[in-house]
């Protein structure tokens, strides 16, 4: 699998090993005194799935990870595995491994030893605990180093110990606390496509918590997106991005452009509250708005009164051609290989990222005049910022 290639299936590929457990989140709450950490979240992990955790720095991602494996207590709500309510069973019972940022290897102790160490404390005999470590330790692609310590590994190579000290009691499920990043970027690739194979081959249900998009796109399931405790969006990562739920997912996920537009076409439906901006909204079934000159259809919600919004429009979704009568200037271009992404300015101080291919991009250079035009397929709007419109 190519690092930036998502997975996207809903139920997980084919295992070698029994599919893992069902963990449930029901109603968690969990503040730290004004602090509200998680919010009444609701979640599902289907057994045998990684589902990654992803949203910004408090969102309360790690919180549910650690409600998870018992070091935290919930204020409200519960904890289920396989439908056994473990909200109040200590964390060693719990029958489930974590795998920690900062490796957490025991620096007295060699690869061999430190893989061992939960099968020591449960006193399996020497020779199955030896035999056990070295097949982990072959597992995650390190056979040679059972003498080896934590400081004569790299970081890469820690964090395989770590995760093979995490699978050495056969959890029934395995908790990754961004165990990726303090590593560098090429063994970052490399480490999360490990991880995803061993994951497919033990059928392990996995929970990853991330705050980098691209990790949890290329190797998750389905993406869980939390913000200020709440559950925003869980879908595959195809979903979640082509399809987002709200404009706070829209925006997180990828890059998003906000073009000022006006609504044309008003939407059916009855009031559905208030929206992810703030306000009303109502049905935006038939609802078309005007962007950049280009009539739009609506995909959900429009705001209650329509008239001016924000559309919001990925670069790939943006062509822009140079054209001397164009309304939009060229303000810089940064290459990405296949694709250029362009950076413009349009009248009333807009600035849009497009995404051009790169074999067209040579004409598009700082201060060149060009034509800005939004790709004919739906667009999700929410209210236009104050100050705008």
């Amino acid at each position: 699998m190519s690092p930036t290639t998502a997975v996207t299936t809903g139920p997980p590929a084919a295992r070698t090993e029994a599919s893992g457990a069902r963990v449930e989140f029901r109603g968690l709450r969990r503040a730290f005194g004004p602090t509200v950490a998680l919010d009444g979240l609701d979640l599902t992990a289907e057994p045998g799935e990684l589902l990654a955790l992803l949203g910004p720095s408090g969102c309360g991602k790690t919180t549910a990870l650690r409600v998870l494996a018992g070091f935290e207590h919930p204020d409200a709500g519960e904890v289920l595995v396989d439908g056994e309510d473990i909200t109040g069973v200590p964390a060693n019972r719990r029958d489930a491994g974590m795998v920690f940022q900062s490796y957490s290897l025991f620096p007295h102790l060699n690869a061999r030893d430190n893989v061992a160490f939960g099968l020591r404390v449960r006193k399996v005999s020497t020779a199955e605990r030896r035999a056990r470590a070295a097949e982990l330790l072959d597992l995650v692609g390190l056979p040679e180093h059972g003498d080896r310590f934590p400081h004569q590994m790299s970081g890469g190579q820690q964090q395989r110990v770590a995760l093979a000290r995490a699978l050495a009691l056969r959890p029934r499920v395995l908790l990754l606390d961004e165990p990726l990043s303090a590593l560098d970027a090429k063994v970052r690739l490399t480490l999360r496509e490990e991880i995803r194979r061993l994951q497919l081959s033990l059928g392990i249900t996995t929970i990853f918590v991330t705050h980098d998009q691209e990790e949890a796109l290329s190797m998750a399931d389905r993406v869980a997106v939390l913000n200020a405790g709440r559950l925003e969006q869980c879908a595959p990562p195809a979903e979640l991005y082509e399809r987002p739920a709200t404009a706070f997912v829209a925006e997180f996920v990828g890059t998003m452009n906000r073009l000022p537009g006006e609504v044309t076409g008003a939407g059916t439906g009855a009031g559905t509250g208030a929206d992810s901006d703030g306000g009303g909204a109502v049905a935006g079934e038939g609802a078309s708005v005007l962007v950049a000159g280009v009539t739009l259809p609506v995909d959900g919600e429009v705001p209650a009164g329509g008239g001016a919004v924000e559309v919001l429009i990925r670069p790939e979704n943006i062509t822009a051609t140079a054209d001397p009568a164009g309304s939009a200037t060229v303000v810089s271009t940064s290459f990405l290989g296949a694709v250029t992404r362009v950076l413009l300015d349009l009248p009333g101080s807009t600035a849009v990222h497009a995404d051009v291919p790169s074999r067209d991009a040579g004409v598009l250079t700082p201060g060149v005049r060009a034509r800005v035009e939004p790709a004919r397929r739906p667009v999700l709007v929410v209210p236009a910022r104050e100050g705008r419109g």
